[in-house]
């Protein structure tokens, strides 16, 4: 038998030369170190090295002809998979060309292995082709460097093995970095054989009887069990320990650990967070619902709130941490230098110095993990400063104004690239960002969310409450070289799809990247987004700009060129996309390909519009934090948590109906009832301070009377006790935020003129508290004396087009004698637009040319109708004409067709909650104005937002009432005054000159009979202009000292009180004592019965009640084995009761009866549906219709019933074993519950299912009423009787597939003419609906209710015409 030696001497013996063998032998001890992945240069000298790496089974290799893209690869590599990467060269100039990349390792601490071919000493300074002095070529730039001789067989081959450890060890140390082997090699240098001696082996018999590296380097560290500390680290720990004003800097971190540790520490400290984009969390994803507990403050935005005097001001810290290693952002770092000085704690695992503003007062030498641990065992008490609760708001209204600006704007900016590329990366992908402005931009203007749920599954597992996304560039030396081969060897590393955002120059600078791109070795399809604005756009936005020659500039700063990006990509084989529009953009980002192949994204930009974009962005960064900071300094309340609240202690709704004293000319030739009814909205204070709004629905298909009331009912409901920040004033996008995050319920989902009149009591109970008027805090600012700030806002009188042109002329001549300075006419009622043309022709004539002169035609012609009118009255000088056409998409069209300016109205009604998607498309200058109801387009905020698009794009935003009393025309007089303050305000600081007041659609306050207020309207003739306006003195006296008359007042409602008892049902010797919460009328009516699902209660269906409590009489109960519903056997020995589905719908089935002696209405929701359908199929005498919501008629399969009756079992011995709380988090974790995890209230609705007398009883249900045991349904449905209504959230895609097959089901009953078969689906929602949307369920209640009494009334007529002929 061999000896291991001999082994080993067989292992080499195949080399054909010496040059081989430690070609071979380096090549080996790099794969036992872990270093497989081989970057490798072509090369004459290096040719040993290059087979070596070649042929070893664990290795994979990527060769380059260009050494410097090869070089920046692997550092991309090594950042990926935090493991060294092998570059391997020739000898000359080819090594010199790894200096770049050497020393953007070098700086960031990236590791990597230099392996350099080199001619033999003989072949030194004789002038010997590509020979160079490569000893100690890259100076300090290498941790480690070592120049081995030419192989031979004189010396061990261990001493090459031992060089290889030894540089690895360097390589990998406290202080990472490059590490160069310089490798000799003299002929031959192929595998031609030469002589050697295998004496060289000797010693290598144990290293080749194992995996492992030759020589292994170990350290010790003093641990301390007892979680002790060193003296050292103690004093940091005290100044940690004393601060008062603290904030925790994160740097850029690279590993997963790390980045745990970082959001750890930000938990444990409580202090403001600023997050740098490299850290890995300044683009997180976080799942709000595990957030109440674990709310460190993300002050994303810090960098333009310190654009504000007031914020720098403002800051004072006592202790800064900083984990991880540099800030990106300037203006973070000078405000630190500003505040210095305080204790600045810097901890990083090198050694090296990195304080470049010499403010580091503590610097600690360790991983993050190692200090996290450190500060967690300390266990600090928690201190919050008001500077945090101060950060926190500024944070919040800055983001929601970056991200209006950013979308308000039409056109493609680079600031949009960086915020919507943020939003397309997931935790399956990773970021790398380019230098210069793309770095800069992702960390101004990335955006972080908030409520992410795609990792529910594994956060609900771990209890993670944050995922990161992997984000990285080369910031070591922060240069453009090498950008693009760097993101290729990052994707091959990190094994997920990298999104690259690079320059243009960047890009152009490594196009020999491509030929790395093209290789496509070992990784997932990359994206490359290059932003091209012809040059070097930064240079536009340096101090330099301003001082140099545009020539200059041009020529040797921008270096501006006209490279074809297209054409570079089609020479290399790489497919090439170019975007010019936001939805190119996102279709690029977010679209799918079925294509696995890397992309080009070329974006279009430009030096100067960027720079325009840039300083218009930062304009109003600084205005949003100064309105934020002026809101938090003028306020004289208490904060609460460092957060300044509003509670809510009362609210109440009246329903008003008042006398018109002519049609309204929204209404129909047939409306003949000359009123107007709504509901005046009272919201009251701790403090006693009271807010009215104003609710008026105009009747349409989507809104009316009933269906508002029923949505106050669920919004008193919600109301009672709310909690309100002091940011709600500044209208962007906080209002929407808080009816989400404190209500529970999504903004879109409630009626416009809800919310509306939501905003409006909101907004005035705050300006009472302040003792100040809804004008002065939607402004926020001081009114100076003599300031052109108007206090007072022009109205645009209506008139209505009924009479013939002289008889409208007239009354439009005497409305201008009244004092309308304009006057809007409604067109489109005569039978043709030439009619409308002739009054428009007659009008103008009688007013003269000083009035302005506008149209309306609601959308009421043809294209063709319209265009006629239009160029009828092109000599009227109208000031624009709103809807003209009937199909929108031919808006713009009619304005190139007539050259009549356009203005918006319904158009806007269609908006979804945020409008500016859709606005986009009407940038069009032919589009001159936007008329905005709030109360049709959904309250202040919206109106607001619009508004503000309306003048970023030059356009006139005019205020419209829809008929509202008094009340709401105050508001509305106050609102426009605000926005023509806002508009004063911006073309002042634009220097744009005198804007023009508008008139606003005011003037429908002439309809008005009788008013809802006592107070007199602020609107008459000013004796300055002599124009009627509407004055905000006094709408703001009007608002804050209300009068109501109570003639008008119809009703009044503080809420539906809820009835709670018990009631008794004995079946099958036991008494069933069913608990009841009864809402509504007792009095003979329809009845409603609500059942819950498993681990609910009745409670949970009390908000849905009250919302159609003015409809029917709604009944919810705690279902048998549920909530605070109990059971008593007759028998002694105390039996265990069987809560089967017979057992259960029979106990229902006797509760009805005792409820009504009629039919009613059964309304089930999951386990609940079922028993309402089977309710709805066995007891169709006193079930009148079933509403089925995310339920199911069981399981058919033999099999699969087995199955889940042994499921349900197990999970029933779970929670008996284990107890219902744990039970809980196994319950929710499923994946039927995504949607629900990412509701706000979702802890608080998990608490409440733990809230069962009987927890014993609520197992045994889970067992009895397992669907593996109840009744399989799906054969009884085409024998449907009854009607149905099948709900499902528009996010529970199982159940919506199952009420598809239980639609074509039941319409196959031969009884389906007479019954209501009907699907529902509910938008923003998952299984639960009723809790995630109970608004859009309250409505499809409504309807279906609606549709089944008028079905039953028919048929009873029906039956008594029958009987009555019968009888003739």
């Amino acid at each position: 038998m061999l000896n291991q030696e001999d082994e080993v001497r067989n292992f080499l013996k195949d080399e054909a030369n010496i040059n081989a063998v430690w070609a071979s032998a380096i090549i080996e001890e790099c794969t036992r170190l872990g270093l497989t992945y081989f970057c490798v240069a072509p090369g004459s000298r290096s040719s040993h090295l290059a087979i070596a790496a070649a042929n070893h089974p664990l290795t994979t290799c990527l060769a380059c002809y260009d050494e410097r893209s090869l070089a920046f690869h692997a550092i991309g590599y090594a950042k990926g998979s935090l493991k060294p990467a092998v570059i391997i060269t020739s000898s000359g100039t080819a090594v010199s060309n790894l200096l770049p990349a050497v020393v953007e390792a070098s700086e960031d601490f990236i590791p990597l292995l230099l392996l350099t071919a080199d001619r033999p000493p003989e072949l030194q300074g004789v002038g010997a082709n590509q020979a160079i002095n490569q000893i100690n070529h890259f100076g300090s730039f290498v941790r480690f460097f070592f120049n081995l001789p030419p192989p031979t067989d004189l010396i061990p081959v261990r001493m090459v093995l031992t060089t290889v450890d030894s540089a690895l060890h360097w390589a990998t140390g406290s202080a990472c970095g490059p590490v160069h082997l310089n490798c000799p090699f003299r002929d031959p240098l192929d595998g031609s054989p030469t002589n050697w001696s295998s004496d060289c082996l000797k010693g290598l018999d144990m290293w080749m009887s194992n995996a492992e590296p030759f020589t292994k380097y170990f350290q010790l560290q003093s641990l301390k069990s007892n979680g002790v500390t060193s003296g050292q680290i103690t004093e940091v720990l005290q100044v940690i320990k004393e601060a008062k004003k603290g904030l925790l800097l994160i740097g850029a971190i690279h590993s997963e650990d790390e980045i745990w540790a970082a959001l750890l520490l930000a938990k444990e400290l409580m202090w403001p967070v600023v997050a740098d984009v490299l850290s890995g969390v300044r683009l997180r994803k976080l799942f709000k619902p595990f957030l109440e507990n674990w709310t460190p403050a993300f002050v994303d935005h810090f960098d333009h709130a310190l654009l504000s005097d007031s914020v720098r001001n403002l800051i004072e810290f006592d202790v800064v941490i900083q984990v991880g290693s540099r800030i990106t952002s300037k203006r973070v770092s000078q405000v630190l230098e500003k505040c210095f000085p305080f204790a600045y704690i810097l901890v990083d695992k090198h050694p090296c110095r990195h304080d470049p503003s010499h403010l580091v007062t503590h610097r600690v030498q360790s991983n993050i993990v190692q200090f996290a641990d450190c500060v967690l065992k300390s266990r600090f008490p928690w201190r919050r400063s008001k500077l945090h609760g101060h950060l926190q708001a500024l944070d919040g209204a800055i983001a929601r104004e970056m991200s209006f600006q950013i979308s308000a704007e039409s056109s493609l900016t680079e600031p949009y690239v960086a915020h919507t590329l943020s939003k397309a990366l997931t935790s399956k992908s990773a970021l790398f960002i380019g230098n210069s402005m793309p770095i800069r931009d992702v960390d101004m203007y990335g955006c972080s969310s908030e409520n992410y749920s795609d990792l529910v599954d594994l956060m609900m597992s771990a209890e993670l409450p944050c995922q990161w996304i992997q984000v990285t560039g080369n910031r070591g030396a922060s240069g453009i070289d090498g950008l693009l081969s760097s993101a290729t060897g990052f994707a091959v590393g990190c094994k997920k799809r990298v999104v690259c955002v690079v320059g243009d120059i960047s890009f152009l600078h490594d196009t020999n990247g491509l030929a790395i791109l093209k290789q496509r070795i070992a990784r997932k399809p990359m994206t490359i987004l290059v932003i091209n604005n012809r040059g070097g756009g930064i240079f536009r936005l340096l101090p330099i700009a301003k001082r140099t020659e545009p020539s200059v500039l041009n020529q040797y700063f921008y270096t501006s060129h006209d490279i074809s990006i297209e054409n570079l990509c089609l020479a290399h084989g790489v497919r090439y996309v170019h975007v010019g529009t936001k939805s190119e953009l996102e279709d690029a980002l977010f679209v799918p390909s079925f294509e696995e192949m890397d992309c080009i994204v070329e974006v279009e930009s430009s030096i100067n519009a960027n720079a325009i974009v840039h300083s218009t962005l930062e304009r109003f960064a600084r205005q949003a934090a100064e309105n934020s900071l002026g809101i938090i300094s003028a306020s004289s309340h208490p904060m609460i948590g460092n957060v300044l609240l509003c509670h809510v202690s009362g609210i109440q709704y009246s329903q008003y109906r008042v006398k018109l004293c002519d049609r309204p000319t929204i209404c129909s030739d047939e409306f003949s009832q000359f009123h107007r009814e709504g509901f005046i909205l009272s919201l009251t204070l701790e403090d006693g301070s009271i807010g009215y709004g104003e609710v008026a629905p105009l009747d349409s298909n989507v809104e009316n009377l009933i269906d508002v009331e029923g949505q106050l009912q669920l919004v008193l409901h919600l109301m009672n006790g709310a909690k309100f920040s002091y940011m709600l004033p500044l209208l962007n996008g906080s209002i929407s935020s808080w009816i989400w995050s404190e209500l529970g319920i999504t903004a879109s989902s409630i009626f416009p003129s809800v919310r509306c009149g939501l905003e409006m009591a909101l907004l005035n109970a705050m300006a009472v508290r302040h003792d100040s008027s809804l004008l002065r805090i939607l402004h926020n600012q001081k009114e100076e004396n003599g300031s052109a700030q108007p206090h007072s806002v022009q109205i645009c009188a209506l008139l209505d087009s009924e009479g013939t042109p002289l008889e409208v002329a007239y009354i439009a001549r005497k409305l201008v004698e009244e004092g309308f300075s304009a006057i809007k006419l409604k067109v489109g009622r005569r039978v043709d637009s030439v009619q409308d043309a002739l009054v428009m022709q007659e009008v103008r004539r009688a007013v003269g040319d000083q009035t302005e002169l506008r149209a309306d035609a609601n959308c009421r012609w043809t294209f063709e109708e319209a265009t006629k009118f239009g160029l009828l009255v092109k000599s009227c000088n109208l000031k624009y004409i709103e809807e003209p056409v009937q199909n929108k998409d031919d808006l713009i069209r009619f304005h190139e067709e007539t050259g009549l300016p356009v203005a918006l109205d319904e158009t806007l009604d269609d908006f979804e909650e945020c409008p500016l998607r859709m606005l986009t498309k009407y940038a069009h200058p032919g589009i001159v104005a936007v008329v905005i109801k709030p109360s049709v387009v959904g309250g202040f905020e919206n109106a607001a937002l619009i508004a503000r698009w309306a003048q970023q794009h030059g356009k006139m935003a005019v205020i419209s009432a829809a008929y509202e009393s008094g009340l709401g025309l105050s508001a509305y007089i106050l609102f426009a005054s605000y926005l023509e303050m806002e508009n004063v305000k911006a073309s002042t600081e634009q220097n744009q000159g005198t804007t023009p007041f508008v008139a606003h659609g005011l003037g429908t306050y002439r309809w008005l009979s009788e008013d809802v207020m006592m107070n007199t309207l602020g609107i008459f003739r000013s004796s300055y202009s002599g124009f009627i306006e509407g004055f905000s003195t006094d709408a703001s006296k009007n608002l804050r000292d209300v009068k109501i008359n109570n003639d008008v007042i119809v009703r009044t409602s503080k809420g539906v009180p809820v009835r709670r008892y018990e009631l008794r049902v004995d079946i099958e010797g036991f008494s069933h004592f069913i608990r009841v919460h009864d809402i509504g009328d007792i009095a003979e009516g329809s009845v409603v019965l609500f059942l819950h699902g498993f681990l609910g209660t009745g409670e949970e269906w009390i908000s849905i009640m009250k919302g159609i409590s003015g409809y029917a009489r709604c009944i919810s109960v705690d279902i048998p084995g549920h909530g605070r519903s109990r059971v008593q056997s007759h028998a002694s020995e105390g039996l265990a009761p069987t809560f089967s589905m017979e057992m259960t719908a029979e106990a229902l089935y006797k509760l009805i009866e005792q409820i009504t002696p009629g039919k009613v209405t059964i309304v089930g929701y999951s386990m609940g549906a079922r028993i309402a359908l089977y309710m709805a199929l066995r007891f169709s005498n006193k079930i009148e219709g079933a509403v089925v919501v995310s339920g199911s008629p069981g399981l058919k399969d033999p099999v699969v019933r087995k199955v889940r009756r042994a499921t349900d079992d197990s999970k029933a011995r779970l929670m008996v074993e284990h107890g219902l709380e744990i039970f809980l988090k196994s319950w929710y974790s499923g994946g039927l519950w995504k949607s629900l995890r990412r509701h706000p209230h979702f802890r608080k609705i998990v608490a409440s299912r733990l809230l069962h007398d009987d927890v014993i009883s609520v197992a045994k249900l889970l067992s009895d009423l397992s669907s593996g045991r109840q009744p399989s349904l799906w054969d009884e449905l085409k024998d449907c009787d009854t009607n149905i209504s099948l709900v499902f959230g528009e996010n529970d895609v199982k159940f919506k597939q199952i009420a598809t097959k239980m639609y074509r089901e039941m319409s196959k009953s031969k009884k389906r003419e007479n019954n209501i078969i009907e699907m529902v689906e509910i938008p923003e929602a998952g299984h639960a609906v009723h809790l995630e949307n109970p608004l859009r369920v309250i409505l499809a209640l409504r309807k279906f209710l609606t549709r089944v009494h008028k079905s039953y009334t028919e048929t009873e007529l029906s039956e008594k015409l029958l009987l009555a002929l019968e009888e003739m």
